[in-house]
């Protein structure tokens, strides 16, 4: 097989714009799975709760500060406090995209459903699932190129069969 983790992110904060939360994943990545909460944040009037073991992740445009020699800005990223991935949308059409997560040799590939921005903020009901190829970032295009063949569709159900709801 050549993708080897899956996580599930879903568009369920009520006053954060670019927040995503996963609801469903192999828990098998240690990248994501070191940016678990590691203790409760009660909600306020500007920020919704965070609770322990919940894994967030935020989806927007590429902050000007986010430097690097690339020979294509990307199209959006992927971030936590920090960087996690850039987002690269050949087909904005097609509802898929591909990137790397920072720092490691592992390819990631992204299937967007319902994934609808209105000034600035993404609309509920909106998904990210995030396929992971370890060591194969490298391979990213070819990867993205299989994908959109339907070429992986067998892992790709496989890997959502594995998955535990979050």
């Amino acid at each position: 097989m050549i993708l080897t983790d899956y996580y599930k992110f879903e568009k369920t904060a009520l006053k954060a714009k670019l927040r995503m939360d996963c609801t469903a994943s192999t828990k098998s990545y240690q990248e994501f799975e070191g940016l678990r909460a590691t203790k409760t944040t009660m909600a306020t009037a500007k920020r919704d709760e965070t609770k322990t073991g919940s894994l967030v992740i935020y989806y927007g445009d590429v902050p000007d500060t986010f430097g690097g020699n690339v020979h294509r800005k990307a199209d959006k990223a992927i971030t936590k406090d920090k960087n996690l991935s850039s987002v690269f949308v050949p087909d904005p059409e097609s509802g898929l995209a591909y990137g790397d997560f920072k720092g490691t040799g592992d390819a990631l590939l992204f299937i967007f459903q319902n994934l609808n921005t209105i000034d600035g903020r993404i609309q509920e009901g909106g998904i990210i699932e995030v396929f992971v190829a370890r060591g194969k970032s490298k391979d990213r295009i070819p990867l993205y190129n299989l994908l959109s063949d339907g070429e992986l569709d067998e892992e790709i159900q496989t890997l959502r069969k594995q998955a535990q709801k979050e």
